[in-house]
C-alpha cells in the first residue's frame, strides 16, 4: 500500500472511531436529564402547593368569623395553631420546590457546558471529514486506495468504506443538528426553570411575611387570654361536665343496642368488657354482622362528617393551650367549619338516637353493626330514631355558640363500649 493510501485509511478509521464515541456520548445526554420525573416532581408539588392554599384559605375564613366577635376565645387561638402548621407546611413544600429546582438549574448548566463542547468536537470532526473528502475526491485517488488492498476482500472492504464513510458524513451532520436543537431547547428549560424559582423565592418570602404576623397575633391572644383564666376555667369545667354527661348517655344507649342484638339472636351469654367486634360476635344479627364487617373494611376510607372544616383539637389527651398545668381530654375529635354547615353520616346505619345534652346540643347516635358514630353539638337534626341513612346523607347543622362565634362539630367512633381515634377511620386530607 503506498503512503497515500496508508494516510487515507488511517485518517478515515480515526474520524469513525470519533463519530462513534460522540454519538454514545449524545444519547447518554439525552437519557439522563428524565424530563418525564421532573415534571412528575412539578406537578406533585403544585398539588401539594395548591391543597394547602385552600387549606389555610379556608382557616383564614374562620378565623375572620372568630375576630367578628367581640370576645377572644380558646377556639380562635386553635384556629390560629392550626394556621400556623398549614403555613409552616407551605413554607416546607416550597423549599421543597427551591431545592429541587436549584438541583436541576444545576444539572441544567452542566449539560449545556458539555453539549456545547460536544457541538464544537462535531464541528471540527466534521470540517476534516469534508476536508479529507475534498483531498479525496477525485476517481484517481479512490482507485489508487483500492488498488493499494493485499487482496480481494480487503479491496471490496474498502470500497464500502467509501459508502461508508459518506453515511457518517451525513450522520454527523445530522447529529450536530441535534445537538444545537438540544442546546436550543435546554437553554429555554433553563430559562423556566429559573422562572419558576423566582416566582417561588417570591411565595417563600410573602408565606414568611403571613407566618410572622400569625404568631405575632398568638403570642397576643395567648397573653390576653391567661388575663381570663378564671374565666376559661369557668367554660372548661362546663364543657368537662357535658362531655361526662354525654359519654354517660352514649355507653348506657350502646349497652342498650347490645341488649337488643342480644335478645334478636337468643344469646345469654355476654360480650367482654372491651366490648370490641370480635366480642360483639356472638350477639350481633347476620345482618348486623355484615354492616359491621363493611364498617371495619372501610377504616381510613370513611368521608369526613362535613364537607369542609378544620380540625381544632383531635383525640385523647393534650395540655390546654392556656391554662398552665391542666390537662383536657377529647373521646373525639372537634372540627371548626363555616356557620350553618350541614353533618353528614360518615356511612350507612341506623339512628339509635337523638338526643339533647343542652339546648344548643343535640346529639345524633347512629349504629354500624357492632360500630357506632356520635355526631354531637348541633343546631338542628334531619333525622329521627328508627331511621335508616345512607353515607353522606345530610343529619343536621352545626350549632353555632353566641359568645364565641364558634361553629364546631363533635365525632366520636365506638367499637362497642371501646372508644377509637376517629382520625384513623376518616380518609386522610
Amino acid at each position: 500500500m503506498n503512503t497515500r493510501a496508508h494516510k487515507y485509511h488511517r485518517s478515515y478509521t480515526r474520524i469513525l472511531g470519533v463519530v462513534a464515541l460522540l454519538v454514545f456520548s449524545f444519547m447518554l445526554a439525552v437519557v439522563v436529564p428524565l424530563a418525564q420525573t421532573r415534571q412528575d416532581s412539578k406537578t406533585k408539588l403544585e398539588t401539594k402547593k395548591k391543597k394547602l392554599e385552600d387549606e389555610i384559605a379556608y382557616n383564614k375564613k374562620l378565623l375572620d368569623e372568630t375576630r367578628k366577635n367581640k370576645n377572644i376565645s380558646v377556639n380562635q387561638l386553635n384556629l390560629l395553631k392550626s394556621q400556623i402548621n398549614k403555613r409552616e407546611t407551605l413554607l416546607d413544600e416550597i423549599n421543597l420546590g427551591i431545592d429541587s429546582l436549584n438541583r436541576v438549574i444545576r444539572d441544567n448548566d452542566e449539560m449545556l457546558t458539555t453539549q456545547g463542547e460536544n457541538l464544537k468536537v462535531l464541528k471540527s470532526e466534521y470540517a476534516r471529514i469534508i476536508y479529507h473528502e475534498w483531498k479525496m475526491r477525485n476517481s484517481y485517488d479512490r482507485l489508487l486506495f483500492v488498488f493499494a488492498a493485499n487482496d480481494f476482500n480487503q479491496a471490496f472492504h474498502r470500497m464500502q468504506y467509501f459508502q461508508q464513510y459518506s453515511d457518517y458524513r451525513k450522520k454527523q451532520a445530522g447529529l450536530i443538528v441535534s445537538v444545537t436543537d438540544d442546546i436550543k431547547k435546554r437553554m429555554q428549560e433553563l430559562a423556566e426553570q429559573k422562572g419558576e424559582k423566582e416566582v417561588l423565592l417570591a411565595d417563600n418570602e410573602s408565606a414568611k411575611e403571613k407566618l410572622d404576623r400569625e404568631r405575632a397575633e398568638k403570642d397576643e391572644l395567648l397573653k390576653k387570654l391567661k388575663q381570663q383564666e378564671s374565666k376559661i376555667k369557668k367554660t372548661l369545667a362546663a364543657k368537662q361536665a357535658e362531655a361526662k354527661k354525654l359519654k354517660a348517655k352514649i355507653e348506657a344507649i350502646i349497652a342498650a343496642e347490645i341488649k337488643k342484638s342480644s335478645d334478636k339472636t337468643n344469646k345469654t351469654n355476654k360480650p367482654a368488657n372491651t366490648g370490641t367486634a370480635a366480642d360483639l360476635k356472638n350477639v350481633l344479627t347476620p345482618e348486623e354482622k355484615l354492616v359491621s364487617d363493611n364498617f371495619l373494611s372501610n377504616k381510613g376510607k370513611l368521608p369526613w362528617p362535613l364537607v369542609s372544616g378544620v380540625v381544632s383539637e383531635y383525640y385523647g389527651e393534650h395540655d390546654h393551650p392556656v391554662l398552665a398545668g391542666i390537662k383536657t381530654k377529647n373521646n373525639g375529635i372537634n372540627i371548626s367549619t363555616s356557620k350553618g354547615s350541614a353533618v353528614r353520616a360518615v356511612f350507612g346505619g341506623l339512628v339509635v338516637s337523638v338526643i339533647a345534652i343542652s339546648e344548643t346540643n343535640k346529639v345524633v347516635i347512629l349504629r354500624h353493626g357492632g360500630f357506632f358514630t356520635v355526631y354531637s353539638n348541633l343546631q338542628s337534626t334531619s333525622v329521627s330514631k328508627g331511621a335508616n341513612v345512607t353515607t353522606k346523607q345530610t343529619i343536621g347543622t352545626v350549632a353555632t355558640d353566641p359568645d364565641d362565634g364558634k361553629t364546631e362539630l363533635h365525632f366520636e367512633v365506638w367499637e362497642g363500649k371501646l372508644l377509637h381515634n376517629p382520625t384513623t377511620w376518616l380518609t386522610p386530607r
